[in-house]
């Protein structure tokens, strides 16, 4: 089972984003970081909400997978495309 998610960071000092193990965007706001993260399993993801404990050195992230189907019609010769089913918050 994929699971495709979503990274949010916020209240750290960018010598802590420098030590995240995953590539995204700084941002500027509400919230410092944000990246697209894949996982194969929950477990995988799991371990990778541990490590990111110990970086973070606190729970300032929100880790929110994403649950993703896809589907084509073929409406008079147009394709329509449903994408998003759910998003799960997993707030530390």
């Amino acid at each position: 089972m994929d699971i495709e998610a979503i990274l949010l960071v916020w209240g750290v000092r960018d010598e802590i984003l420098r030590e995240l193990p995953v590539e995204g965007q700084w941002l500027y706001g509400e919230y410092d970081f944000i990246a697209r993260v894949d996982f194969s399993s929950d477990s995988e993801m799991e371990d990778f909400e541990r490590l990111l404990r110990k970086i973070i050195n606190g729970n300032t992230f929100k880790l929110m997978p994403v649950k993703l189907s896809a589907s084509k019609t073929d409406v008079n010769g147009e394709e329509k495309i449903t994408i998003l089913e759910s998003v799960k918050v997993s707030a530390p």
